[in-house]
Parts: structure tokens; sequence; C-alpha cells
């Protein structure tokens, strides 16, 4: 209830300081009306400057003052950013105009004969606070999408302890308690059904607005909703392990980390701004030489046009917009996105890597034919079961499903892995073995002509083989098989369509690979078969080495090496907690179609990432010359400052236009 408490007090303060700015902007508007008003058309009424001073200064000196409390601290540091061009144009102009105004009221009392920039400070600053009150409130926009899936997380939960049912704080759920969800509610943690069926609403997970039903032995998410019956669960994950946790903190991430393409902005503007005010000075200092008349305020008037012109508020927030923009797109179709890396290199992916079994498979397993070449007894089927309870891969599971009815007893037996290949079981000074055919292979067992036969058959049927063997003989052969995804063979189509060159990875035999990849279109020229978590990052390396840009997808443990590796990573929702850590990017409902629709966001948001930096850009480019009055010798023309302040504050608003317009963009 603390951690509630203090997230709740966060919200108010980050609500506070939203609707403070939004005060500010509005105010600093309104303000400006009648600030520009006066300027434009009723510059000759007596004491008109400092009825614009008056309008000015609470715009500028109090709705503005962020900008110079931050500029200092930047200056403290012997730095610079944005803030630093915003103060010191607005600064200098509002100062100016300061001491413009004061001598000539001294003397007679007219002011209408000087110049005076109070409208450009007043201008700048608020068109500046509302292109920031645009980004916030864009900000706020993931932070209500965190706020409403941490409102999946119910608080208090039903649990037997003692015999009894006892309602304690989610937050107080420990792995194994058993756990009750009535109809209605939502599932406290993440776990197991124990006892009981029911059909559960899992769109929060997997989109899909249909309830799934399930029983005894399935997998069920904190923050889903039970629809139909009461059942009982044992938790497996609570608070902050369960998979809406993490989804949660992923999000979270991905809105405060620091992007490398912000940082590349950042790095510009330490070089740029010292730039601008050297081009500034100097533009000051030619046409106060030049000038015949008035000297100062020609000299003044270009070089607070550069500085206004050249102020990189709008370029602070092109990259940033587009990625936030991006993210939050992703959010809404189920791509969960850590950060801006795979976001800005997907559209340029070369090469896609598929793990086959979870990605490409639905992964979930059944044993089709166990075929035993020795007298079958409840010994063996004991000591089979009890060494692959030392496995978490999914034929192990498929196995203990196959032979859970037919155990009599478990026996204690030494077990020991063989570096991916298999398992190996000691008792009573036997060895036994579980594994592929490879590994058997590697381990001297001898094949009878008529197991040979079965292995083949089992294979060409494109199921997938485990073999039971003690010391040098083969004692059965067990054929598991694992179904084809429905939405495979239409995404990996579409990849193909891309001109993406696929791939597939899988720990199975070559045949078995063969098989899967012919069903959903991958080349089996491209497929590697036998692979191992080391081979599968080494593959991911091999591929780089020769230029690909290449992404890879996954779901288990063992992909976790190839997934760090790879340029662009993601993990299926229903994987391992290990792959989706070391992922970039999530797929909460294991629909390959969701990649294809990764890419095609990448390109959208790079898209509006370019969109936005040429928004920001251009009027830099075109302005400085002009402000600087490049053009005045020739045309004698040049840059208004409220024209100016103007035309870059609408930069701003571009950007963050562009930016918003990503939300409806068709991926």
């Amino acid at each position: 209830m603390k951690d509630r408490n203090i997230s709740e007090t966060r919200d108010i303060v980050t609500d506070s300081n939203l609707s403070e700015l939004r005060k500010n902007c509005i105010l600093s508007l309104i303000l400006c009306i009648p600030l520009v008003t006066i300027a434009l058309f009723f510059r000759p009424i007596p004491y008109a400057n400092y009825i614009m001073w008056a309008l000015a200064t609470p715009v500028v000196v109090i709705f503005g003052r962020q900008f110079y409390i931050r500029a200092w601290q930047q200056l403290k540091r012997f730095s610079t950013n944005m803030d630093t061009l915003v103060a010191l144009s607005t600064g200098t102009a509002y100062l100016v105009s300061v001491f413009n105004t004061l001598p000539p009221a001294f003397r007679d009392g007219k002011t209408t004969d000087v110049h005076v920039y109070f409208s450009i400070s007043a201008i700048v600053v608020a068109f500046v606070l509302l292109g920031r009150y645009m980004e916030e409130k864009a900000k706020k926009n993931t932070e209500l999408a965190i706020k409403k899936l941490i409102g999946l997380q119910p608080r208090t939960a039903t649990v037997i302890r003692d015999n009894t049912q006892q309602i304690i704080r989610v937050k107080d759920i420990a792995e194994g308690d058993e756990i009750i969800v009535k109809p209605g509610e939502r599932i406290p943690a993440d776990g197991k059904i124990c006892k009981g069926t029911s059909f559960i609403n899992e769109s929060m997970i997997s989109g899909e607005p249909l309830p799934v039903e399930k029983g005894e032995g399935q997998k069920i998410f904190a923050g889903t909703v039970n629809e139909a019956n009461t059942f009982h669960f044992i938790a497996s994950k609570a608070d902050k392990e369960t998979l809406l946790a993490q989804t949660i903190k992923m999000v979270q991430e991905a809105q405060l980390r620091r992007r490398p393409i912000q940082k590349m902005v950042d790095k510009v503007c330490v070089v740029y701004i010292p730039i601008v005010g050297i081009v500034a000075i100097t533009a000051f200092l030619f046409w106060f030489i030049t000038s015949e008349t008035d000297r100062f305020t020609q000299g003044m008037l270009p070089a607070i046009n550069i500085l206004i012109i050249a102020c990189p508020c709008a370029l602070g927030l092109a990259a940033p917009t587009a990625i936030m923009a991006g993210i939050n797109r992703g959010m809404t179709k189920g791509i969960l996105i850590k950060g801006s890396e795979a976001l800005e290199n997907a559209y340029k992916l070369t090469s896609v890597v598929l793990d086959k079994t979870g990605t490409i498979t639905e992964g979930v397993f059944y044993v089709t034919n166990m075929e035993w070449f020795t007298a079958t007894t409840p010994e063996l089927k004991g000591i089979l079961y009890a060494i692959e309870t030392y496995s978490a891969h999914p034929l192990a599971d498929a196995v203990r499903s196959h032979l859970k009815n037919e155990l009599q007893t478990e026996p204690d037996i030494k077990v020991s892995s063989l570096s991916g290949r298999g398992l190996m079981g000691e008792k009573d000074g036997d060895k036994y073995y579980v594994g592929t055919l490879r590994m058997l292979e590697e381990q001297h067992i001898v094949f009878t002509d008529s197991q040979q036969e079965w292995i083949e058959k089992e294979t060409d049927n494109s199921n997938m083989i485990v073999l039971f063997a003690k010391e040098t003989s083969l004692l059965a052969i067990i054929a598991i098989t694992d179904r084809v995804k429905p939405t495979s063979l239409e995404a990996i189509g579409t990849m193909k369509h891309m001109g993406l060159e696929l791939y597939m990875l899988t720990g199975d035999n070559k045949r078995a690979a063969d098989l899967i990849a012919r069903q959903v279109g991958v080349s089996t020229d491209n497929v590697r078969a036998g692979a191992l978590p080391s081979g599968k990052a080494a593959f991911i390396k091999e591929l780089q080495d020769k230029g690909e840009i290449v992404a890879m997808t996954g779901d288990g443990i063992n992909d976790s090496g190839a997934l760090a590796a790879a340029d662009v990573s993601v993990a299926m929702g229903q994987g391992s907690d290990i792959a989706m850590e070391v992922a970039q990017m999530t797929i909460t409902s294991s629909d390959l179609n969701k990649f294809c629709q990764t890419i095609r966001l990448s390109k959208a948001t790079v898209q509006t990432m370019k969109r936005n930096l040429f928004f920001a850009f251009i009027y830099n480019i075109i302005g400085i010359p002009v402000a600087a009055g490049i053009l005045y010798p020739i045309t004698n023309i040049s840059l208004n400052p409220t024209i100016a302040g103007i035309v870059i504050v609408l930069s701003t608003i571009s950007v963050a236009i562009s930016s918003y317009c990503l939300r409806f963009r068709k991926i």
C-alpha cells in the first residue's frame, strides 16, 4: 500500500506540474494578445511602452522564470542547452526594452519614439511554453497508459493459508500460495491453475477480445479477468515479478531512457549554441559599426533576430516526441519497446532469424508415439520421468505429461546435463541417457536397423524425436509433435514480400526442421538445425560479418545469447523471462504478424523523426542569414523579431503535431 501511495503522490505532483504549465501557457497567450495589438497598431498612444512593459513582465519574469533558472544552472556548470538560447534571446530583448523605455520617461513622458521588444520577448516565452506543454502532454499520455496498466493489478487476493481463506494485500502474496479467484475478479499473480476451469479474458496480454478456456496446469497471468467460474491456482510470480509488472517496468524504462539520437542532439547543441552566440555578436558589431544612425538599435535588432530564429527548441523536440509516439503506438498493438535503438533500426533490417519452437510453432508439445525396444516396466518409465524432471525443455514437459498417469514411483536418481544436448542419469551404477540422436551417437549408443527405420519414419512425419537409452542400448523412441502457429505462414510471407532474407534456427534435427520450414515457406538452405545456444549467437555474428542487419526472434533461455547479439531483438511474450529481459522488444501475443507491424512502425517513426528534424532545421538554415541582415544591402529587407519568434515557435508546434499524427498511422 505504501508503494501505491508513493505512486499516487508522484502522480499528483506530475499532474500539478502539468496543470501549472498549462496555466502559465494560457495566461501568457492571453497577455500576448493586447501586447501584440499595441505593438502593431497602437504604438503612438501615450505611455504605450509602459503598458507593454506591464503586460510583458508577468510573461517573461514569472511564467518564463524556469528558462532563466535552468540556463543559470547550466552556466554554473560551464555548459549550455536549449534553455540557454531561450533565456538569452528573451532576456536580452526584455532588458533592452526596459533600458529604452525608462530614459524617455524621465525626460518628457513620451515613450513612442524608441525601439522596444517587449512583444518579442513575451511571444517567444509564450510559444515556447506552448511547445513545452505539448511535449509534456504527450509524455503524460504514456504515464496514463502506465497508470492504466497499474490499474489492472487488484489490491487484494484471497489465499488459503492454514486451511483457511484469508484476504491479503497483493504485495504479500508469496510464491507457492494457493489463491482463489471468483468470477469477475482480476487475477492477482502469475501462476498455474490447480483446481477448476474457467474462461479468462487475456486481452491485456494478447490483444484478443475473446476469452480463453483455462484448466488445471495451464498458465494464467496477473491483471487478466476471470469471466466464468471460481478456480484455484498456485502463484509462481507475484507483485513486481509478474508479467504485468514487467510490462509496466518496460514502459517506464522506455519513457525515461535517454535515447542515442537525443544524446546526439545535446552534443550538437553544445557546439551549436556558442556558434550562434558568436554569429549574433558579429552581426551586432557589424551593424553597430556600419550604421550611421541609431547604431545600438541597428546592431541589436539583427542580434536578437539571430538568437530567436536559432533557438533549437524544435530540434530538441524532434526526436523524443517521435520516439515516444512510436512507443505509444506500439503499445496499442501489443508491441512493448524498451528503447529507441530497435525502433530506429528495424526498418533497415536485411535478415531475420527465427527460432522454431515457440516462435514459428505453438511451442506446446505432446507425445504421439512412444515405441519401446525392451520390456516396458514401471521402473524404466519412472527413471525416464525422473530424468526429465531435471529439464525445463518443452519436450521434457511433453514426456512428463505423457508418463504422469502411468507413474507408480519416482526413483532417486543423479542427473547431469550434457551441454544442451540432453541429460544423463545414474542409478545403481547404470547410466541412462535422454536426448537427441546426436547426443546418443556421441555416447556410442548402437542402433539396430529397425530402430533406425522407426527414427526415420517419425522424422518423416514431422515429429521430433527424444531417445531413451541405457549404457549402449536404445530403450525407447519418443515421437513428439508441435503445431505451426496459424499466423506464422502469413507473417513469413509478409516478411519475404518486404525483401527480408529469412533463416530458421533450432536445436532439433535437420529433417524435422526442414519439414517445418517447407510448411511456412522458409528455404531449407537457410535452416540451421541442431544449433546449441552458443551456435545461435555465432550464427548471428556470422551474418553481421557479411554486412547484414539482423533481427532475432525467440522465446527461450537458449535464445538469449542470439537475442543479445542481434541488431534488433524480439522476444515472444509467452517465452522465458530471460529472453524478454535481453530483447529490445516483446510481442505480447506471440503473433509473428506483430513483428511485421514492428518493421512498419519503425519506418513510420523514423520518417516522422526526419520530418521533425526538417521542420526544426529549415527555419534555422533559412532564418539565420536573413536575421543577420545579409539581404538588407540588396533588398532593404531585414527579419522582423516578432515574426522570427512566431516562425520558430511554429516549427515547434509543427514538430509536435507531426509526432501526434503517428498515432493514426496505419501499420
